[in-house]
């Protein structure tokens, strides 16, 4: 299942990052979005969504979305 699938206020833990693009993955990866990190979903909008990754809370597009998989 992809994070723009997930139920908001559930905890996952990100199983991998499905994505070609270095510069995407190593961007995700200064957020803390990596495999065996916990990632929740705070909310849901038609664009994308609000995240929460350890101590921040960040506002993805839905293409971003689809490529975390947990």
């Amino acid at each position: 299942m992809n994070l723009k699938e997930a139920k908001e206020g559930i905890e996952y833990i990100i199983k991998q990052i499905d994505t070609d693009d270095e510069e995407l993955d190593a961007f995700l990866f200064s957020l803390g979005c990596y495999s065996g990190e916990p990632i929740t979903v705070i909310s849901k909008s038609r664009g994308g969504c609000v995240v929460s990754i350890k101590d921040g809370r960040y506002n993805i597009d839905n293409q971003l979305a689809e490529a975390i998989i947990v």
